[in-house]
């Protein structure tokens, strides 16, 4: 948390910072003798920042910053020698509206001339909140009382800045999720393997004990098999992601930037997204096989459920991240970004088609792709006429996005695992519980995106018809 926010603070003041900026602040913060946070949030709004309330009253030198943000994850601490926030506030006479937001750097201690660190700044913490989870970093109410704060970039501009540092920190939270889900299915595994309790339907498959482990129960296996088929494959789409943002930067083309930047940019919302959402559904399933014993505080699982449920809320809900796919990255640049994911699928699945081991695979894939592309046309043809048909349908299209993605990675890794086993090797268990995992995922995820498909083409009617007072119970 602390180092992950401060490498998105980085990202923004290294892109649209001043060079002053850049050798004041950055070079620290990269060094981590110093830490940086993002100030979004006020107790009035979230989401819309619009409605922001801190103002920015220019002074010499700067800006006279006042104004309370909530929720600032590593907002104070004493683990660096100065915090560096990033605060979105609006400058007099700036328009009432998201269009009016500047990005403003907002030291701890304010920095001399030199270098060296002088007073303390007018920014204290008001308040740390009590949360359900993630107890290990301090969520802070801030205050800023007249605290001296220096623009990044150009005034007015402030949301495309600290967009560049919610990019990489949703990026980051999608690990998270990952990362929550893996560390609570590896326990799990442990403990599948140590538990003993009832026999197989089958019959005793360890007689010479009073019972089993939990590993010869078919429901116990769908658990752990849902955590290995996801945990595996979202790694790998995380570290793809993490490919495209290098190439965006640094591949030999413009054309070759062009489609690792549309990629990444399509894919952010549905790795924070579904990734997160699967992260918190492994997590709750590895502490269901633990029965009682995972309800209890000493076995550390219920942390990991607990923990895991912040990353569907922070850095924008996954309402949002739905949204923001739907709403804003299908349709820019004419779809551009979505064709390009569509002939990167399409284009592997013809290939692994002329594979006789993995045109199975190949073949439930393209389904899945073709329920994706199904759809993204319905979007077209009813989410313009009517924009509550997007709105009630993006979430369910993220997760068809998430899955196809998944699925990808999974052929991918077929066909590595493949090649290894054809060529021959030292450790043929790992490539063969490969082919097994994602033969579980074609049967047990891809076709879901028939499902969600259906679920969106039911629209906005129902979902839109009660007035409120009619939610009331009777």
């Amino acid at each position: 948390m602390y180092t992950g926010l401060t490498q998105g603070a980085i990202a923004s003041i290294l892109t649209e910072g001043s060079e002053e900026q850049k050798q004041t602040y950055a070079t620290q913060m990269i060094s981590g003798k110093w830490t940086g946070t993002m100030n979004l949030t006020e107790a009035h709004c979230g989401t819309d920042l619009g409605l922001i309330r801190t103002k920015a009253e220019p002074i010499p030198g700067g800006y006279a910053i006042t104004g309370q943000k909530i929720f600032i994850s590593a907002g104070e601490h004493d683990m660096a020698e100065n915090i560096i926030h990033l605060v979105l506030a609006k400058t007099p006479g700036a328009p009432d509206s998201s269009k009016g937001i500047s990005l403003f750097i907002v030291p701890k201690y304010l920095v001399n001339e030199d270098g060296t660190l002088g007073e303390r700044n007018g920014v204290s913490c008001g308040s740390i909140e009590e949360k359900m989870g993630i107890h290990g970093n301090a969520t802070c109410v801030m205050n800023y009382d007249g605290a001296t704060g220096y623009m990044v970039g150009e005034e007015n501009k402030g949301l495309r800045a600290m967009f560049i540092m919610m990019n990489a920190a949703r990026l980051g939270v999608g690990l998270q999720g990952l990362a929550q889900g893996e560390i609570a299915y590896q326990n799990a595994v442990i403990y599948a393997g140590d538990r003993r309790q009832g026999r197989a339907l089958t019959g005793a498959q360890d007689p010479e004990e009073k019972a089993d482990t939990l590993f010869v129960h078919p429901d116990v296996r769908r658990m752990l098999m849902d955590g290995k088929a996801f945990t595996e494959s979202m790694r790998s789409l995380v570290l793809w992601g993490a490919l495209q943002v290098d190439l965006a930067d640094k591949a030999e083309s413009e054309e070759e930037r062009q489609i690792a930047d549309d990629l990444v940019s399509l894919l952010t919302p549905v790795i924070k997204g579904y990734g997160t959402y699967m992260g918190y559904q492994i997590a709750t399933e590895s502490q269901q096989v633990y029965g009682g014993h995972g309800y209890i505080t000493e076995w550390g699982m219920e942390q990991f459920v607990r923990d895991a449920r912040i990353a569907m809320i922070y850095e924008g809900t996954n309402g949002i991240q739905a949204m923001d796919l739907v709403g804003r990255k299908l349709g820019q640049n004419g779809g551009r970004a979505v064709q390009a994911l569509f002939k990167v699928v399409a284009d592997e699945i013809a290939e692994a088609k002329d594979h006789e081991k993995l045109s199975g695979f190949a073949a439930a894939l393209e389904k899945a792709n073709g329920e994706l592309q199904k759809a993204t046309m319905w979007f077209m043809q009813h989410g313009m006429a009517n924009p509550n048909n997007a709105g009630a349908g993006a979430y369910h299209y993220m997760h068809i996005m998430g899955i196809v993605s998944l699925g990808l990675m999974w052929l991918r890794m077929s066909k590595a695992a493949q090649a290894a086993l054809d060529a021959g090797t030292d450790n043929p268990k790992y490539y063969e519980a490969k082919l097994v995992t994602a033969q579980y995922f074609a049967e047990r995820f891809l076709p879901d995106a028939g499902s969600l498909r259906r679920k969106i083409e039911g629209g906005s009617e129902s979902i839109m018809a009660l007035d409120p007072e009619m939610f009331a119970v009777a």
